[in-house]
């Protein structure tokens, strides 16, 4: 049974720090690309940061994050991470993980976790 369970969410003042992880079991992880998206109240969901499936996998981050937010991953530990500083009322959203994969044959594999609550207070 494919899981993704994401913690470390909260309630966190302007300018400070969090760190989401996202435990996954049930496929394998090392192949697949984990990303974060988030959904504030009212938008749509967007995507704010990804890392591809390699060891040395690069990373991609939304505009509004770049400088302020890392992803990495731990494919020994099938965790990914977000380390979230400088953090903005802005921030403020339902944070969920993401594992995507496409075979050469163009299968297309897509997981989610349940989403945690990132809170940042002015």
């Amino acid at each position: 049974q494919v899981q993704l369970v994401e913690s470390g969410g909260g309630l966190v003042q302007s300018g400070g720090s969090l760190r989401l992880s996202c435990a996954a079991n049930g496929f394998i992880f090392s192949i697949h690309d984990m990303r974060w998206f988030r959904q504030a109240p009212g938008k749509e969901r967007e995507l704010v940061a990804g890392i591809i499936s390699n060891t040395g996998g690069s990373t991609n981050y939304a505009d509004s994050v770049k400088g302020r937010f890392t992803i990495s991953r731990d494919n020994a530990k099938n965790t990914v991470y977000l380390q979230m500083n400088t953090l903005k009322p802005e921030d403020t959203a339902v944070y969920y993980c993401n594992a995507w994969r496409r075979t050469y044959g163009g299968t297309q594999y897509d997981y989610w976790g349940q989403g945690t609550q990132v809170t940042v207070s002015s």
